[in-house]
């Protein structure tokens, strides 16, 4: 029945075959756990990083300028260089910690360099727009600055700070594209290896098809969650 459906909607005979062998779906698994691995490991450094950038800055709880010096040029030396280029500058240091040089473990890992100044930058923009007001507040009641971050800043910037865990997600998406660069695999080296090598148009823009639908999903799971979590909207 599925071959039929296939047919009916005049797909190429080789991406049939492809979804026959599995190709397509395995393709499909690889660029969501790539994606979904390598952006939770970058919020677990981003989002220190950058609630420690926010804590030390001019406006902070606890301004340390040369600290938050420190910490913004790390973020912009690492944001500004492009990511293709990054990427086959971290090889070796990829190969230092998994082994090899290709591969999907490779792609995590620079994917997660990558990743990681941009989450930090969007944590920080996201605790920047918590109300003042509020922190004073609770300064002046005497609570600690870490229970200040965790009770205070953190829950009041919970809808922004998931806002931009969805847009980090699609970014690490769009660079996963890049895996058959260093031969790792997903939606990028589906539409290389079989599409461009080939010559094959359908298969390109069917891998084009599939990655805006995986962002469409990523995009529309963000906003059920804000939706969900920020107690600014009525339920």
């Amino acid at each position: 029945m599925l071959h039929c459906l296939l047919t009916i909607f005049q797909f190429s005979e080789d991406f049939i075959k492809l979804w026959e062998k599995g190709i397509i779906l395995q393709s499909i698994w690889e660029t969501v756990y790539i994606t979904i691995l390598s952006t939770m490991i970058a919020y677990l450094i981003g989002l220190p990083l950058g609630i420690l950038t926010y804590y030390t800055s001019k406006d902070g709880i606890r301004p340390m300028p040369w600290l938050h010096k420190t910490l913004s040029a790390l973020i912009n030396v690492l944001r500004s260089v492009p990511f293709i280029i990054l990427m086959v500058a971290l090889v070796p240091f990829a190969k230092m910690i998994i082994g090899k040089s290709y591969g999907n473990g490779v792609l995590i890992v620079t994917l997660i360099i990558a990743a990681f100044p941009y989450v930090a930058r969007m944590v920080e923009s996201s605790i920047q727009e918590v109300d003042h007001g509020v922190i004073e507040a609770a300064q002046s009641m005497g609570t600690s600055n870490l229970k200040i971050v965790f009770k205070v800043l953190i829950p009041e910037a919970n809808p922004a700070l998931i806002t931009g865990g969805i847009i980090s997600t699609v970014t690490v998406l769009g660079y996963s594209a890049m895996a058959a660069t260093i031969g790792a695999g997903g939606l990028g080296m589906l539409a290389i290896t079989y599409g461009h090598q080939r010559f094959n148009d359908d298969i390109i823009w069917i891998c084009v098809l599939l990655t805006v639908l995986l962002v469409v999903a990523i995009q529309e799971l963000g906003v059920w969650i804000v939706r969900k979590t920020d107690k600014r909207i009525k339920k």
